[in-house]
């Protein structure tokens, strides 16, 4: 099974779209039905939080979400905290942690700068939405 890190501009982004087509909206979806396992960490949790009052997204639609997170999501200790190599953007370093303390398959971004620094890590995808998406899809056909 898949296990993903979601950078928060998609999960942002999950939450601001008016469209139920959104592949943000889908990732999530996806997730909450079991396509895939979700890590989360202390850090990422409370940067999503930060972000989605920071964003302006209405009280109740965080709170299902930040509760959706701590029931379904993998919450896992970062107990490895050697990086290889460093983002330019510190703001970056939680999920790459996250990714490798969890032994992630696939860091989810739209941030160009965590992409670039990926390939530094063989041992999980960074990648867009869409090429996730991507992943998932091909996961499920028989």
């Amino acid at each position: 099974m898949k296990r993903a890190v979601l950078d928060t501009n998609v999960m942002l982004a999950s939450q601001k779209t008016a469209s139920a087509q959104s592949p943000n909206a889908e990732i999530v979806r996806c997730w909450k039905v079991g396509e895939f396992t979700l890590i989360v960490t202390d850090d990422l949790l409370q940067e999503y939080a930060e972000k989605l009052i920071e964003k302006g997204i209405p009280l109740a639609s965080r709170r299902a979400l930040l509760r959706d997170l701590m029931l379904l999501g993998d919450q896992i200790p970062i107990t490895f905290f050697h990086l290889r190599h460093y983002p330019v953007d510190p703001d970056d370093t939680p999920f790459l942690l996250a990714a490798l303390n969890g032994n992630a398959t696939h860091l989810v971004t739209y941030d160009q700068h965590l992409e670039d620094v990926g390939v530094f890590y063989p041992e999980f995808i960074t990648c867009k939405p869409l090429v996730f998406l991507q992943d998932l899809r091909l996961a499920v056909q028989p």
